[in-house]
């Protein structure tokens, strides 16, 4: 664990956009000629995976098996000012590799990620720890966010799923055009919802929901604020919500 939270550290500088030295530049490569991480069985790395550490004063838990991990948030990539360096697992970064940093996946874990904008998906390695900006759930190489054709924006609305040797991976995902919220709470009981969607209004939320739905088996209401066309306006909206002590927010699709 100490020769490991440096590095984790170190990379959490670096991703915060605080890291120095001049960027590599390796050889190009054409992205559509690299080929998806292929999932296979693999032990879990001697680093990256102890069972929670502390970046900029908040702890991060992680998980014990990436098995049915699915998540929606912002994505992000990193490049040529990384390339070479150490990973958390110990790897060097390859910013032409199919690989990708997570908070609490498990190192290694093989996850299938959609840019939910335009229905991309690429599956990819992850290895390395981080994104540790708010709001953003994945950090992909460049190679990875050039495939999902967000390179140009620099982030993305995505829906991130583990996969396995034995798990296909899932059927590909219709572009969500536009349909994002910030959902800002879930409640079996719809009263406890519609005080939540008072209170957002009250403090100056517009195009606040309540949306009744099945899950599990049982019913749920989700309160949301949207829609949301892009993910400046998911940010900001995120923002003012932990500003005004509503706490944390995930991304959801109608």
């Amino acid at each position: 664990m100490k020769d490991w939270l440096p590095v984790v550290a170190v990379a959490a500088v670096a991703l915060a956009g605080c890291g120095g030295g001049p960027p590599r530049q390796p050889a190009p490569v054409d992205p559509a000629e690299v080929p998806d991480a292929v999932p296979r069985a693999e032990p879990r790395a001697a680093r990256g995976n102890p069972p929670f550490y502390e970046v900029f004063g908040k702890r991060y838990v992680v998980l014990p098996t990436a098995d049915g991990f699915v998540e929606r948030g912002v994505a992000s990539w990193y490049g040529p000012g990384f390339h070479g360096e150490s990973t958390s697992s110990g790897e060097p970064y390859d910013m032409h590799a199919m690989t990708a940093a997570h908070k609490t996946l498990p190192l290694p874990a093989y996850v299938q990620v959609t840019n939910l904008q335009n229905g991309r998906s690429v599956v990819v390695r992850v290895n390395d720890r981080g994104p540790f900006k708010d709001n953003r759930v994945i950090d992909l190489s460049y190679v990875a966010a050039a495939k999902l054709d967000m390179i140009r924006e620099g982030t993305a609305m995505v829906e991130v799923r583990s996969v396995g040797p034995s798990s296909p991976a899932a059927r590909p995902v219709a572009p969500a055009n536009g349909r994002f919220f910030a959902q800002a709470g879930a409640f079996t009981e719809e009263d406890n919802a519609r005080r939540l969607a008072r209170r957002l209004a009250e403090a100056g939320f517009d195009n606040v929901l309540v949306v009744a739905a099945r899950a599990d088996g049982r019913d749920v209401h989700r309160v949301r604020i949207g829609p949301l066309d892009s993910v400046d306006a998911f940010d900001a909206v995120t923002s003012r919500l932990r500003d005004a002590g509503f706490g944390p927010a995930i991304l959801a699709l109608d």
